[in-house]
C-alpha cells in the first residue's frame, strides 16, 4: 500500500484541521503527518491573535488538543520554515506540503501621517497583549485619547483591550509584563472609527455586546450615524446577525452616557472611560505635533451610494488623539521558494492547489490551507470547510505527488539535530502548557503565559 509522508507548515487552527481531515478522510494509503511550527507552542492565532478574554476560544483550543492528543501526528515546534528546514528538505523527505502559515502582518493604510509616532498596526498590539515572544515586552500606552480605525473583530478586541480596567483581565491568561503595562495606562476615551454604516459592519454580535459589558466603561454612539437608507433596513429585517447588532446599538442609544447625561431623567453616576463608535467615517489623514507624534484624526464623513458602498460627503471633520490603531486587516507574508501573491498576501492558489503566478499552473506537490490560501477573512470555523477542499485535492493527486528520496520518520529529528534546532515536540508542549497553568494556579488564573522565546524552550525541553 503507497503511505503519503505530509509536512504542514503552521500549527494553528489551519494546519490542524487539515491534519485531522486528512486521517479521517476514505483514502487508499496510509498517512504519516508531521506539523511544523515556528513558535514554540501550537494553536497560532487562537493563542496569540485572540484578546485573552474571550473564554469561548477555549473550546476550540480543546478540540485542537483533542486531534494533537491522539498521538497521530506528530509536531515540531520552534522550527522556522526557509530557516531551520527548507523547500528541498521537504522534497527529500515528504510526498508534499500544505502551509498553513496564516496571516500575521497589518494591512498597510495609505493615508498622510499614517508612519507618526504613536501610529499602530493592531495585530503588533494584539501579539503584544498575547504574549507572543517574538514581539517587545513593553508597549507605549500613554495616549489619553486613542483611535481605532476599522470595523471587524479585530478592532473590537482592540478597543476592549484598551478601555477595559485591566484588574478586569486578571482571571485570563493576560502576560504579567501586559498586566503591568495595561495597568499604567492614562486613557480615558477610545475612538472606533469606520467607513460605513452600522448595518454594514464586519464585527460580529457576540462582540459587540461584550463592548457594552465593560465595568466602568461608557458606551457611546451617535445618533446621525443611524439614519438608516433602504438598503441599511432591508439588511436589518432580512438578516439575523445584522438585526442582532441593531438590536444593541439601539439599546446604546438609550444608555445615560457622555453624549446625553443631560437628557437622562435623573442623575446618573459617570463612567472613568469611554468608548466611542463613530460610523461614517472615511480616514484622511493623521495629524502631527511638533515632535511628530499622533496628535488628531481627521476623517470625512460618508454616506451610502443607494449600491451597498459608500460616498464622501465633503464633511471633514478632526478628532484629538494621541494614538492611532490601524485593524484594517491582516496581510500574509512570503514564504521561500513559494510562488507569492504581493497583491493579496497569499499563495496563488485553486482551491488549495498552489500555483505559479506567471503561468498560473500546478505547482506539484506544495498546497495552502487557512489565511494564507483565502486571505484573513472569515472565523476559524471557517477554516474546516477550507481545509476540506484542500485535503481533497491532495488526496486526488496521487499521480503528481513528490517522490522523496528519504521518506523515514527517522530522517527529520536527524536533520534539525545537525543542524543543533532547539526543537519541541507535543511532550514539550505539555510541559509548557502545565507549567503555564501551574503559574496560573496561586493566584486563581486561568494560566499565566511564558513570554520570552528562551524560557519557552527551556520548559519544552525540560533543561
Amino acid at each position: 500500500m503507497t503511505k503519503l509522508r505530509l509536512a504542514i507548515v503552521g500549527a494553528g487552527p489551519a494546519g490542524i484541521y487539515a491534519a485531522d481531515i486528512l486521517l479521517k478522510a476514505e483514502r487508499k494509503f496510509d498517512v504519516s503527518i508531521d506539523l511544523f511550527e515556528q513558535l514554540p507552542a501550537p494553536y497560532g492565532l487562537v493563542r496569540y491573535g485572540v484578546a485573552p478574554d474571550h473564554p469561548r476560544i477555549k473550546g476550540i483550543v480543546s478540540a485542537l488538543r483533542e486531534v494533537l492528543d491522539r498521538g497521530d501526528i506528530r509536531i515540531f515546534g520552534n522550527v522556522r520554515y526557509g530557516a531551520d528546514i527548507t523547500l528541498d528538505d521537504l522534497k527529500r523527505h515528504y510526498n508534499a506540503v500544505i502551509f498553513a502559515t496564516g496571516a500575521i502582518r497589518d494591512t498597510s493604510l495609505d493615508i498622510p501621517g499614517i508612519e507618526a509616532a504613536g501610529s499602530y498596526g493592531a495585530a503588533d498590539f494584539v501579539s503584544w497583549f498575547d504574549g507572543h515572544p517574538d514581539v517587545p515586552r513593553t508597549w507605549p500606552l500613554t495616549a489619553e485619547s486613542v483611535a481605532v480605525i476599522g470595523n471587524g473583530n479585530v478592532a473590537l478586541d482592540v478597543s476592549r483591550m484598551l478601555a477595559k480596567h485591566v484588574d478586569d483581565l486578571l482571571p485570563t491568561e493576560i502576560p504579567e509584563n501586559v498586566y503591568e503595562g495595561l495597568r499604567s495606562s492614562p486613557v480615558t476615551d477610545v475612538h472606533v472609527f469606520g467607513r460605513r454604516g452600522p448595518a454594514q459592519v464586519k464585527f460580529t454580535p457576540l462582540e459587540l455586546r461584550e463592548l457594552g459589558e465593560l465595568r466602568d466603561v461608557d458606551m457611546v454612539v451617535y445618533d446621525e450615524d443611524f439614519d438608516y437608507d433602504d438598503a441599511s433596513r432591508a439588511a436589518i429585517a432580512s438578516n439575523k446577525q445584522v438585526m442582532v447588532i441593531d438590536r444593541v446599538l439601539q439599546a446604546w442609544r438609550k444608555r445615560p452616557s457622555a453624549n446625553n447625561y443631560a437628557s437622562a431623567p435623573e442623575p446618573v453616576e459617570r463612567a472613568s472611560r469611554r468608548l466611542h463608535l463613530h460610523f461614517w467615517a472615511k480616514p484622511l489623514e493623521v495629524r502631527k505635533d511638533a515632535e511628530g507624534r499622533v496628535s488628531s484624526f481627521v476623517y470625512e464623513r460618508t454616506r451610502p451610494d443607494g449600491e451597498g458602498g459608500v460616498v464622501g460627503t465633503g464633511e471633514i471633520r478632526e478628532v484629538p488623539v494621541q494614538a492611532i490603531y490601524r485593524a484594517v486587516g491582516y496581510f500574509g507574508s512570503p514564504l521561500p521558494g513559494v510562488p507569492f501573491d504581493k497583491r493579496h498576501g497569499v499563495i496563488p492558489n485553486h482551491e488549495g492547489q498552489a500555483l505559479h503566478k506567471d503561468s498560473n499552473e500546478r505547482v506539484p506537490g506544495v498546497y495552502a490551507t487557512g489565511w494564507i490560501k483565502r486571505g484573513p477573512v472569515g472565523l476559524i470555523g471557517h477554516t474546516k470547510s477550507d481545509a476540506m477542499e484542500t485535503v481533497r485535492h491532495l488526496i486526488n493527486d496521487q499521480g503528481s505527488w513528490w517522490q522523496p528520496s528519504d521518506p523515514s520518520e527517522e530522517s527529520i529529528p536527524a536533520l534539525l539535530d545537525a543542524r543543533a534546532v532547539r526543537w519541541t515536540d507535543l511532550d514539550g508542549w505539555h510541559r509548557l502548557d502545565q507549567h503555564e497553568v501551574a503559574r496560573g494556579l496561586p493566584h486563581g488564573r486561568a494560566r499565566v503565559k511564558v513570554v520570552p522565546r528562551e524560557e519557552m524552550v527551556q520548559v519544552s525541553r525540560a533543561e
